[in-house]
């Protein structure tokens, strides 16, 4: 019985401090590859510059200068089109 408080605070501060933001960094991954869509540009996790051309469930079709590229949806690293509207819109509002 002694023990048992204790136990249930760790499974409780476990939960709190790595459970909980694990889920929510899952869901933000998952919310921001399922907003990629045709015509915008990606940067892949090797580093590679591209531009959507197909989406499907599980991966993309990417045109690079040399050609088509089917990659899996979580290599991409960045979305290229959100950074330049940010950019964008960034110099705009010092204008």
């Amino acid at each position: 019985m002694d023990l048992a408080v204790p136990m249930v605070l760790v499974i409780v501060v476990f939960y709190l401090f790595i459970m909980l933001p694990q889920m929510r960094k899952q869901k933000k991954a998952k919310q921001y590859f399922n907003e990629l869509k045709k015509g915008d540009k990606i940067i892949t996790t090797g580093g590679i510059h591209g531009k959507i051309i197909t989406v499907n469930e599980k991966n993309f079709v990417v045109e690079t200068e040399e050609g088509k590229l089917k990659i899996e949806k979580a290599a991409v690293s960045m979305d290229m089109t959100a950074a330049e509207y940010k950019n964008q819109s960034a110099e705009s509002e010092k204008a």
